[in-house]
This record gives C-alpha cells, structure tokens and sequence, in this order.
C-alpha cells in the first residue's frame, strides 16, 4: 500500500544531547484535520497585509488549536532585503538568521512529504511529482486572500550556507539549477500552476544523480548517497519543502490548502 503523509521539523524540544539536523520530523495529522497555520511574532497573532510569517505552527483546520511550533522560513521583504541575493529570495529560521535558498538545510524546512510503499526490499521510483496550492475546494482555484511561495530544499547538510548561490544544494531537483521561489497568486484568473518536485529523491532525500560533484560527507553527515537519478528505487522518498505566505486582505485565511500528487512504479 502506498501512503503520503506530511511531517513537520519542530522549532523546539530538542532532547538533550541531540542535534536538531538528525532528528526524524513530526508526523503532522492532516487525517484529523490538521496543518500548518502561518501567523505574525506568535501563535495567534495576524501576520499584516503585504508581509510575510514571522512564526509557523501546526495547528487545526481554523487555525485556533496550537501544536507544534515548526522551523519557520520566510520569504524576505524588509530593509535586510537590500542584499542582493542570487536566489530570488532569502530564508529567516526561529533564530533570525538569513540565508540564500540554495544555502537552506533540510531541517530547516518547515514541511517534509514523505511517501512510503510497503513493497519487496528493491522499493519503487516516483515521478511526475507535483505540488498545488488552492482554495481546499477545487485543486483548479487559488487559495482566497493569500500569496504563497514555496521552493523545494535539496540540501541534506547541517551548516546553515550563505547569501551565495551554490551553496551546496544538489544538482537533481524538480527544477534544474533554479532556486527561485515558486508563487501562487490571490486572484489570478488563471488555472492553478503545477511546481514541480524531484523524481525519486530517496529516503531523506539522499538520491541524486550520476553529475553530482558534492562530496558524500566528511564522517558526520552525507550529503548523498545514491547516484541515480529518477531511476532510484525505494521503500521510501522525502521532499523537504520551504514555504511562506503573505496576506493580501485582513481575516483568516482558510479557504487555503496544499495538494500533493505522485505516480509510482
């Protein structure tokens, strides 16, 4: 049987002695309606018209039940902005530091998708793996009174990178050499846009492919460890995704969802 299920790495509660890049995400109960609530310097505090989230918590379908506090990444738009940024944008953890998207390690991303197959020990490759953002209506709306911007992480590697590009993200990504945010517009007369994700990134999303250059580690971590491509096999695959969101009118927004399709073979 094949499932997706959607994990978030939490902002606090470490255990003692842990580190933070090697701890296994937090399911996220979306069978019970629960998801991630974007809000301003607290839970339940609006984020203002035209910014960004300040903080990023699992919470229940109306936003009013707290849970986890999740990693927070949000898209850059203050004064600190003036950097110029080869990525498109810039990401602010819980601990306000800045850095380029490709710099982004993969637990520090609020939301990992992760899709599991109960299948013989060769697993299964996935492909044509795409994301939407809606109205939780009708996967072909927008999302009411919201613009949203997501960018997948592709960097399996504790150390926070920079404001420059190629900072060690891997090369096999749903979009080639691009680090740049994909958005999602209120209003847009347009049917919904597909993004696209990688191919079979693996378990933990250590699959790339055969032209990587990036080392596979120094004895503390790996940044990969299969070569692959979208011919990888596993019981298991793991996309790690950075989001923000901004309003574009006071109120609530939750007529606001996410949609995540796969086929495996």
């Amino acid at each position: 049987m094949a499932t997706i299920t959607f994990h978030c790495n939490a902002a606090t509660n470490v255990p003692a002695g842990a580190e933070s890049w090697n701890i296994d995400p937090t399911r996220v109960r979306n069978d019970a309606g629960s998801g991630l609530g974007f809000f301003g310097a607290g839970f339940g505090l609006s984020v203002p018209v035209g910014q960004w989230q300040q903080q990023t918590y699992v919470t229940d379908a109306a936003g009013l039940e707290p849970g986890i506090q999740c990693s927070n990444t949000r898209f850059g738009d203050e004064a600190a902005d003036a950097v110029s940024m080869p990525n498109s944008g810039m990401f602010s953890g819980n601990d306000a530091t800045i850095v380029g998207n490709s710099g982004l390690p993969n637990h520090m991303a609020p939301l990992n998708i992760r899709f599991e197959h109960e299948t013989d020990v060769e697993g299964v490759r996935v492909q044509n793996c795409k994301m939407r953002i809606f109205d939780r209506q009708d996967i072909n709306d927008h999302a009411s009174g919201v613009t949203t911007k997501v960018y997948e992480v592709r960097r399996p590697n504790p150390i926070k990178g920079s404001f420059e590009s190629n900072q060690g993200a891997l090369k096999f990504r749903g979009y080639l050499g691009d680090h740049e945010w994909k958005v999602w517009n209120d209003g847009d007369d347009a049917t919904v846009a597909d993004m696209i994700f990688t191919s079979s990134p693996g378990s933990s999303g250590l699959n790339t492919s055969a032209d990587e250059t990036l080392p596979t580690g120094d004895g503390t971590y790996l940044n990969w460890l299969t070569d692959e491509g979208g011919a990888h096999r596993s019981t298991r695959h793991d996309w790690y995704v950075a989001i923000s969101a901004s309003p574009t009118e006071i109120g609530s927004k939750t007529d606001y969802g996410m949609y995540f399709t796969v086929e495996y073979l």
